[in-house]
């Protein structure tokens, strides 16, 4: 049996975690918890991890893995250096979507090489 005031903390809990959720931007380098490493590291990986998937060299599940990791490195390497370059932007927009399927990852990966292949514009 629940009693009421069980219930009504319990609520309360989830009100506040839902209000402390919205107030700030979801950051995917937070929420991944990944360790920020030198931005050159970061988008060598994960322009790896891109050609992977366009090369299909490994199982969908496999490729999946390896670019949402090489994604969520190279998203903390951005917050790490305050980087809103589109290089980075498409990075937190891709780490935080959900049901990928191998459409969207050709996709995501053909843009991140065309983007590291140019300058990145670091933007405080």
């Amino acid at each position: 049996m629940v009693f009421p005031s069980s219930r009504s903390s319990r609520i309360q809990g989830l009100l506040l975690s839902l209000v402390a959720l919205s107030l700030a931007p979801v950051q995917a380098g937070v929420v991944g918890a990944a360790p920020a490493k030198p931005m050159a590291q970061a988008i060598s990986v994960t322009r790896e991890a891109a050609t992977a998937v366009l090369e299909k060299s490994g199982t969908s599940s496999c490729l999946t893995g390896k670019l949402t990791n090489a994604l969520l490195s190279l998203s903390s390497s951005c917050e790490a250096v305050g980087d809103r370059s589109p290089i980075c932007q498409l990075a937190n927009q891709a780490a935080v979507t959900t049901g990928w399927s191998m459409d969207f990852m050709e996709r995501t990966s053909q843009e991140l090489l065309k983007l590291s292949d140019t300058p990145l514009a670091t933007t405080p």
